[in-house]
């Protein structure tokens, strides 16, 4: 005998009710699991300038954490010809709130052009201050000193960029353009930046500091 038609709608209401009832209420997405905003912010060593497509250092950095199973976006906010004053001057715009984590990559141009190391200083713990107060933590930069500027210039930036980490208690990674500097088949036809095999060598050195920083964005979470 076939079952009679409202019999069956009533059973089918029924079970669908149950199946919505057992589903979980809380589908908040646990801090270890979410997606973590970086944001890199930085000059000619990590814009795109003369790049193919897909080879500047934010879009290879992303990649090469999603190939270790991070789930990340990593975003471009460099200006090739920034100076740390002008990256100062745009943080606000560049740097949105659901930004968790930042690498920090200016003051090249700065030693270049001569400017003061205290310039550069002033504006670049500007920057560490901000993002400290929006809760937002970040791996400074450094640069190697090459400059023509002599000896005591140099080792000014240098203490200057080590003092910054270790005043703002932020990740450190003390040369940028260490993977690539002393490199020729590495370096741009500029012989400053990196060419795309460059940004490679870079990406993997900077790769562990890149991870500390993530944990320490997904600690802040908790």
């Amino acid at each position: 005998m076939k079952p009679k038609l409202g019999t069956s709608v009533t059973a089918l209401f029924m079970a669908t009710v149950c199946i919505v009832l057992a589903w979980p209420t809380n589908h908040n997405v646990r801090a270890d699991e979410r997606t973590v905003r970086i944001v890199v912010l930085g000059d000619v060593l990590t814009s795109e300038y003369y790049l193919p497509a897909g080879y500047a250092f934010p879009d290879k950095l992303e990649f090469a954490l999603r190939a270790k199973g991070r789930s990340v976006t990593v975003v471009n906010a460099s200006v090739r010809q920034d100076s740390a004053a002008r990256g100062l001057a745009r943080l606000d715009r560049v740097i949105t709130d659901d930004t968790d984590a930042v690498i920090l990559e200016l003051g090249t141009n700065d030693m270049r052009r001569g400017t003061d190391p205290n310039v550069t200083r002033t504006a670049l713990a500007a920057i560490l201050r901000n993002l400290e107060t929006r809760r937002i933590v970040a791996l400074l930069c450094g640069a190697r000193p090459h400059t023509n500027f002599g000896d005591e210039y140099e080792k000014a930036f240098a203490a200057m960029f080590s003092g910054l980490a270790s005043e703002y208690n932020v990740l450190f990674y003390p040369a940028f353009d260490d993977a690539f500097v002393d490199d020729a088949q590495l370096k741009a036809l500029d012989g400053l930046r990196p060419n795309a095999a460059g940004i490679e060598a870079v990406v993997t050195r900077i790769l562990p500091k890149v991870e500390a920083l993530i944990d320490r964005a997904r600690r802040r979470d908790r």
